[in-house]
């Protein structure tokens, strides 16, 4: 799908708090749109293993795989996360294109030609269902990890989602604002933000005010009329063949036994783990479960093998 090309586009930028040993890449969605990613190399030359692709969820950025990428690549993985369309660094679309969920699945199959072919899709939510309709469109994968999300959803998560996301659209006064507003709805998580974790998911408007990372418009352009895609992402979820692994939050209310249920309707074969204490945002709620049950699925489906294996000796 344009690999080559896409190679000849890359090229690197600078950042301020790159993860060790990685690269940052630009490169265009197939509109034109510039988009911004992390692409971090297998620390073992010894091992043979699939590369990765890591898609982040609505509002999210690619930084909220940083800690799984360190750790795939310690396990042999060449990942590459990015900021999709809107989001983060990436840009945002004209003002005469609205956002609409043809151009977040092609740009993940965009994303993929960056990694060497038959990559592995680590998907949230967003960005797992987008990958599943790339990978019925296009059979660009060879195995799906999605995460807390099933072709159906509960209505009444992602409305609480989405008053969320909408709740302060005049922004922050201050980081410590933003921190108090996020603890709030994260109260099961220890841990407060600090001003530079929280950098990324924060910019700074002319008015001096900080306003979450994304672009508005994704809100009334896409996110409100996701539901409707469901019946879509229904049919296409029929059409997977490959591995397929599900990890969910044991305190979601976006997916549920129901949402499961239906899924295991539409794609027989795949396997699930729910970690008991995380919600939504599994990932973030306890990354070395979630990271733990990600290699543990991705050294099942594709054991390891030494990268000289089937050299002819001189």
């Amino acid at each position: 799908m344009g690999g080559t090309s896409i190679l000849a586009r890359m090229v690197k930028l600078s950042t301020q708090a790159p993860m060790p040993d990685s690269e940052h890449i630009a490169f265009k969605g197939q509109d034109g749109v510039e988009l911004v990613g992390e692409h971090l190399r297998s620390n073992d030359d010894h091992r043979r293993a699939p590369s990765v692709l890591l898609a982040h969820g609505f509002g999210q950025t690619r930084q909220s795989w940083s800690a799984t990428q360190a750790r795939l690549a310690d396990n042999g993985h060449d990942s590459f996360s990015w900021d999709t369309r809107g989001h983060g660094q990436s840009g945002r679309n004209a003002n005469e294109h609205q956002y609409n969920v043809e151009d977040f699945v092609e740009d993940v199959v965009t994303a993929s030609g960056l990694l060497t072919p038959n990559a592995v899709l680590i998907g949230a939510s967003m960005g797992g269902l987008t990958g599943l309709m790339a990978q019925a469109r296009h059979h660009i994968f060879s195995a799906l990890v999605l995460v807390d999300v099933t072709p159906h959803w509960e209505a009444a998560g992602a409305k609480r989602i989405q008053s969320f996301m909408t709740a302060f659209p005049d922004g922050f006064d201050s980081y410590e604002h933003a921190a108090n507003v996020i603890a709030s709805y994260l109260p099961h998580r220890r841990e407060r933000k600090t001003p530079a974790q929280l950098a990324h998911l924060l910019r700074t408007e002319t008015d001096g005010r900080l306003r979450w990372h994304w672009d508005p418009r994704l809100l009334e352009e896409f996110v409100n009329h996701s539901e409707h895609l469901q019946d879509t992402i229904a049919d296409a979820a029929r059409g997977i063949s490959i591995p397929v692994l599900l990890i969910s939050g044991g305190r979601s209310d976006l997916v549920s036994e129901r949402t499961i249920a239906h899924f295991r309707e539409l794609v027989p074969h795949i396997r699930h783990v729910q970690l008991p204490e995380a919600t939504h945002m599994v990932a973030g709620d306890d990354n070395n479960a979630f990271t733990d049950a990600v290699l543990d699925f991705l050294s099942a489906q594709f054991p390891p093998t030494p990268a000289n294996a089937g050299a002819v000796p001189e």
